[in-house]
């Protein structure tokens, strides 16, 4: 369509090449032709010139020349749609793809039937998931380009997204009996996508027949075999679906999921038939693996003790390093824990007298050496999950002594000293593991870990820096490449050392990580639709939108959250009125040494700010050389985190919020979330919201201990200004199923009498108790500090009980606290959090008075 203001032919051909030039990324070219057009006075406000000077210039890093040359050419021309078309892709490249959905829409006003704009525009859809929007635009784009197979695709999937599979289907159908289908792989994937979609609508019958018919043209044959089987089961087709499961374990007799597929198609009714079952595949597959090791999830008694006899001996034998790790599952049942332990110290005993694994094979070929050494690590592993620590480190060192140089004893050590509550010695052996093997990243990794477990930052960074770009920074290395596992528990280590803004940083980069992630799907809405690998992007869609529900996101939105209400309940000082403070009441000496140290520390900092200047500039100038030769346009620079502005925000229950509400949509199946949102909403005395994070908590787990505190306070908040109106009536009606009494004590004493054999549960009652009358303090600590055999009798939930004392939700309780501690390092020796205090001793001085006396 012609512009709105034509230029003369010799300026339109000058323009033309402005476009060429940005196409091709000659910037500098593109530039010095838009300043011969805008340097002819008739011409120099022409909008749409200024319009591609100004996308030339964004592309340059120039990002206010562009918005500024961007916007004069839109007000000189407002009916151009390549002016609005370049101003929605300046908004694009900085992700306000709202702004730049409207500009796009704009622009389509003045060019309807533009291929280009309606192409940007579907991607910003689909990536805003506006799916009504996506479907229209595909359908434009469909009639202007009916013979292009992306239009077909493109229409098919929007009425796929929506779920309306009908629609899907007849265009699918269409578009395969058309003349622009060839027979090869995407037409393959194309036919497995529309049996997908066949699938998805419920029509498994339909989707049976689909197969049929078209099973010669699909390429993959393993997954047209494995959609038979799930579809003759759900449709109760049992004798057909065991051929098919037949037919999949002579590909790949490893697969456990067939097992599991083929005893439901042979519909066992006992256990004892699978067990038949997978020993008569043992015989099919003497070399498989599977067979061997899903029998022992079914035998039991005397046949268990036959089978998982048979299975440790050839483990041992061969000399696996995770034959723990593989039966570790097995533990959940007690007679199969006692059969195996039996066992394993029948091996030791034998082993160590004759090389043997019973005294019955005396006159049998011996074991290997090794055989004993993996003996004494499995039992080590089976101590150490036992929670029997003497026992597994008595194990640990004997294996250590029969090998000193296998790195997986340090390990296992470093793992048994890490469960029994000791992370410095964890810490050392998994130091002297990486000092076996410095060219192995798993150990380099798993010591950082540990190192950041034992709140050693430094020494983790410099760990990980053997592994990381030389030239930079370990920790902005691992930033770089998102290594989240370090840096949720750097946070969780900047947390326990009260470094909250250290802590929150490391939260913050996990979290623009994700925001990464959902970036990076930009450029696949095009590819996957060119490549054909349609249920590949469909998949991709649907895990894009639930990415946030991932463990390592969940971990530092918690993280962050509990930061964010410590600021919030304890807010940070200002540092110049400390300082002030500080010095009123000093002496003359005393202030000369303090502004001295301060002196150095200020010259300290400023010499790290001028090296972080430094670096960051040479980051900047990093970015844009490879922005400038990157196909994109230049990415928003993001603002810089800064520990000491992080840490005191004005409004840090907001920025709690910001972390939980995509918990709350996403991890909505962990109680944590609400309980999380519960602290949040009544420090901000938000009645209905605390009900519902209330209701969300109590419907997935009604006994939960930390819930019971929360329904306490609630009670405590309603009680202290009573709820009127339409409020009132909402409560009322909402906690008549959650709440057995409306009086917070009541509620406490009944809970404290149901749950008085969980130690857990105690712990939150007690704390109840003594907020509801601090006079019953005794009382109180009576119900945490006896150390009986209570339920939840773990070293986690002892040391819950040490830090509630600590933090005072039981008053000033010195002495208690001095008594728990010492029942407790009587139960857990190895922990440190109960070890009493060393006793200070000044070696200096005690040589001074001997050499007096002397």
């Amino acid at each position: 369509m012609p512009s709105s203001n034509p230029l003369p032919p010799k300026e339109n051909a000058l323009f033309k090449r402005i476009l060429r030039c940005y196409e091709h990324k000659q910037y500098k070219n593109g530039l010095k032709f838009a300043k011969q057009i805008l340097s002819n006075p008739k011409f120099s406000e022409h909008g749409e010139t200024l319009a591609m000077k100004g996308l030339t210039l964004n592309c340059l890093g120039r990002k206010e020349e562009a918005y500024d040359h961007v916007r004069r050419g839109l007000r000189n021309d407002l009916q151009s749609h390549v002016c609005w078309h370049v101003y929605g892709l300046l908004q694009r490249s900085d992700k306000k793809y709202d702004e730049a959905i409207k500009c796009y829409r704009n622009a389509l006003k003045w060019d309807k039937d533009n291929i280009q704009i309606l192409r940007d525009l579907s991607l910003l859809q689909i990536q805003m998931r506006d799916l009504e929007g996506y479907k229209d635009t595909r359908y434009q784009l469909f009639m202007l380009r009916p013979t292009q197979r992306a239009s077909w695709i493109g229409f098919a999937i929007s009425y796929h997204l929506l779920r309306d599979y009908e629609m899907a289907l007849k265009i699918l159908d269409t578009f395969r009996n058309s003349p622009m289908i060839c027979y090869d792989y995407e037409h393959s994937e194309l036919l497995l996508y529309q049996n997908m979609v066949i699938q998805e609508s419920g029509e498994c019958e339909q989707a049976l027949k689909h197969l049929d018919k078209y099973s010669d043209q699909i390429c993959d044959k393993v997954t047209v075999k494995e959609t038979y089987g799930k579809l003759r089961l759900q449709l109760k087709q049992y004798a057909e679906a065991e051929q098919v499961y037949k037919e999949l374990l002579d590909i790949n007799p490893e697969n456990t999921t067939y097992y599991t597929r083929l005893a439901e198609a042979e519909r066992h009714s006992s256990p004892s038939e699978t067990l038949q079952m997978l020993q008569r595949y043992e015989e099919l597959f003497p070399r498989a693996l599977a067979p061997r090791r899903l029998q022992l999830n079914y035998a039991t008694g005397d046949e268990f003790k036959v089978l998982v006899d048979r299975y440790l001996r050839k483990g041992l034998h061969k000399g696996v390093p995770p034959l723990f790790v593989n039966l570790r599952s097995l533990y959940t049942d007690k007679e199969k824990v006692e059969i195996i332990s039996s066992l394993l110290v029948q091996y030791k005993e034998a082993l160590k007298l004759h090389d043997h694994f019973s005294d019955q094979e005396k006159d049998n070929p011996r074991e290997p050496a090794s055989a004993l050494l993996w003996t004494y690590y499995y039992l080590a592993q089976h101590y150490d999950y036992l929670g029997q620590t003497e026992k597994a480190l008595i194990e640990i060192d004997a294996a250590i002594d029969h090998t000193p140089t296998l790195i997986e004893l340090f390990v296992t050590k470093g793992r048994i000293y890490k469960h029994a509550g000791n992370v410095q010695e964890a810490y050392k052996w998994l130091d002297e593991a990486q000092g076996l093997d410095t060219a192995d990243r798993y150990i380099n990794s798993k010591c950082a870990k540990y190192m950041l477990r034992a709140n050693l930052i430094k020494e983790a960074e410099e760990t990980c820096g053997k592994f990381t770009r030389e030239g930079v920074l370990a920790m902005e290395n691992l930033n770089e490449m998102q290594c989240m596992w370090i840096q949720t528990e750097a946070a969780n280590a900047y947390k326990r050392l009260g470094k909250y803004g250290e802590a929150l940083k490391k939260c913050h980069e996990v979290d623009r990580h994700f925001s990464e992630i959902i970036e990076d799907q930009f450029d696949f809405h095009t590819y996957c639709m060119r490549k054909m690998t349609l249920r590949s992007y469909v998949g991709l869609l649907r895990l894009e939108d639930v990415l946030r529900a991932h463990p390592f996101y969940f971990k530092a939105a918690k993280c962050a959250m509990e930061v964010y209400l410590r600021l919030h309940d304890y807010p940070l000082p200002d540092p110049a009125q400390t300082q002030e403070i500080d010095t009123e009441n000093l002496a003359p000496s005393e202030l000369k040494k303090l502004r001295n140290k301060q002196r150095k520390q200020r010259r300290k900092a400023e010499l790290e700010r001028q090296q972080a200047a430094q670096a960051q500039e040479k980051r900047e100038q990093h970015n844009k050389s490879r922005q400038q030769n990157d196909s994109d346009l230049e990415q928003p620079t993001l603002d810089e985190l800064i520990p000491e502005k992080l840490e005191r925000v004005e409004d840090p229950l907001e920025q709690a919020i910001k972390f939980l509400q995509p918990l709350q949509e996403l991890a909505s199946n962990r109680i944590e979330t609400h309980l999380m949102a519960f602290e949040i909403y009544i420090r901000k005395g938000r009645t209905l919201l605390m009900l519902r994070s209330i209701k969300r908590a109590h419907r997935l787990d009604m006994n939960n201990p930390d819930l019971h505190t929360c329904l306490v306070r609630f009670l405590l908040h309603t009680s202290k200004s009573p709820l009127e109106g339409a409020v009132g009536e909402v409560v009322k009606r909402q906690t008549a199923g959650i709440f057995s009494s409306t009086k917070a004590a009541q509620l406490n004493a009944e809970y404290l009498k149901k749950n008085r054999n969980s130690l857990p549960h105690l712990l939150q009652g007690a704390r109840m108790l003594y907020v509801l009358d601090p006079s019953a303090q005794m009382k109180a600590l009576s119900f945490v500090t006896s150390i009986e055999e209570l339920e939840g009798m773990t070293l986690q939930n002892c040391t819950k009980v040490l830090d509630a004392l600590r933090n005072g939700d039981f008053g000033h309780c010195d002495d208690t606290i001095a008594d728990y501690m010492t029942k407790c390092h009587v139960r857990f020796p190895f922990a440190t959090a109960f070890r009493p205090p060393e006793p200070k001793t000044n070696n200096n001085h005690q040589e001074k008075e001997n050499s007096i006396k002397n």
